[in-house]
């Protein structure tokens, strides 16, 4: 039970470390791509669902037998976001450096994966 509640308590952290920057940031974002203001609806869309899903890592974490299906979705959230980078970079349509995100969401599936196994284990 503790694997769980530090995985998910850790990967909510670091999400939001990592994702709230992004608010401020739109200008940084912009040089590379087309401006975020272009498509607000979807730039800042989806980082709201993105921040929501941390503070859903941080509830699972918080009590792991209690959240434990929800660690379903969570798990999906991550190889889903995976997934979508992979086929994009198979597809040549995002660069290499585009593609990098998929290293830490990958581990941290991972290890949602081990923490849904290990709880299933210690409930029964």
């Amino acid at each position: 039970m503790r694997f769980a509640k530090y995985t998910f308590t850790c990967a909510g952290i670091w999400g939001l470390a990592v994702l709230l920057p992004f608010y401020a940031l739109v200008d940084v974002t912009g040089r590379r791509y087309a401006p975020p203001v272009d498509y607000p609806q979807f730039f800042w869309g989806s980082f709201a669902v993105a921040v929501a899903w941390q503070v859903a890592f941080l509830m699972i974490g918080s009590d792991p037998a209690r959240f434990r299906l929800l660690m379903i979705p969570a798990i999906l959230e991550k190889m889903g976001y995976v997934a979508t980078l992979i086929v994009l970079y198979a597809g040549g349509r995002i660069s290499s450096l585009d593609v990098q995100p998929v290293l830490p969401d990958f581990a941290l599936g991972v290890l949602f994966m081990a923490a849904y196994v290990m709880t299933g284990k210690r409930a029964s």
